[in-house]
């Protein structure tokens, strides 16, 4: 397998980027530390796009994060900075795997293992619940799958499997674990495939007791209107994890909270909202799905507004 460059200085117009306050949430890096690394150590060179603000790509990404796991582990960056890339990131691995959980599931999706890595899943589902599954399991498993493969470590066959398997289950958990709470219609926004994150929580909101619908990937938002009313929801829970994607939606998506059933109220969350979150709570929506914690269960728009 062909080892990509660890510091591109251009950027692929189609590839997603993060801009460095996203990479800090998504390592656990603070920023004035990310710049500390890329000035004295090198570690990463994102690009720079027009406005000045660093672009990091998925594979920086990943590799930032290997190195934070590390450093949590005791190490120091002054050090693994003199080691070779290849290096940091199979010690990281090692890490990772090490007695835990996720790692068994990686085990076993490298090995092409399909009935063990379901066996593994639908034990971890009936030890700690659907959302402790989703939590404690998945999010931590989807991290590793995901930095695998932008640092080319794993096919693309490995990621759809692990995919596969993962979201099957999460989706079955939501259909066969509903109780009589309100209903909660969901879905991603159209061009949006990426379902892990917000399966799982959508795992944690049905704990907190609402009926979780879930319609899939890639829907219009008029089709999710039209089953809110038929559905008689509560609530519409949206999301996105690239903002390209959101910014053509947003004529459409001000008109949404209006156009729902009588007192129930809209929430969006995902990364590629986090731009446009002040504009969009200023047309009725609730930002985060945490909001349905604050909502309470059967609460109405005008109570969480």
């Amino acid at each position: 397998m062909t080892r990509r460059n660890p510091y591109p200085q251009a950027l692929n117009a189609a590839e997603r980027t993060y801009e460095i306050n996203e990479v800090a949430k998504l390592t656990g890096l603070a920023a004035a530390r990310l710049r500390a690394w890329e000035r004295r150590y090198a570690v990463v060179r994102p690009a720079r796009m027009p406005n000045g603000y660093r672009a990091y790509t998925a594979e920086q990404v990943a590799l930032l994060r290997a190195f934070a796991r590390l450093i949590d582990a005791g190490e120091r960056i002054g050090d693994l900075a003199d080691e070779g890339i290849e290096e940091v990131l199979a010690r990281a691995e090692q890490f990772d795997m090490a007695g835990s959980t996720h790692g068994e599931l990686l085990e076993a999706v490298v090995a092409y293992d399909r009935d063990r890595l379901e066996h593994l899943v639908q034990d971890e589902i009936e030890t700690r619940g659907l959302a402790g599954f989703a939590r404690e399991v998945v999010m931590p498993f989807a991290i590793e799958v995901g930095d695998l493969w932008a640092l080319g470590k794993i096919p693309i066959a490995v990621e759809h499997l692990a995919s596969e398997v993962v979201v099957h289950a999460l989706k079955a958990g939501l259909r066969s674990q509903r109780g009589d709470g309100p209903i909660c219609v969901a879905a991603l926004l159209p061009h949006e495939r990426h379902e892990w994150g917000f399966l799982c929580c959508l795992a944690d909101v049905q704990e907190m007791g609402w009926q979780i619908h879930y319609l899939g990937a890639d829907l219009p938002p008029d089709e999710i209107v039209e089953v809110a009313w038929k559905r008689e929801a509560q609530a519409v829970a949206l999301s996105a994890s690239d903002p390209t994607n959101v910014e053509p939606l947003l004529t459409t998506l001000v008109q949404l909270p209006d156009r729902l059933p009588p007192r129930a109220f809209a929430v969006i969350g995902g990364s590629g909202v986090a731009g446009h979150a002040r504009f969009l709570s200023k047309y009725g929506y609730r930002v985060g799905l945490e909001s349905f914690a604050l909502a309470g269960v059967g609460q109405s728009r005008d109570a969480v507004g």
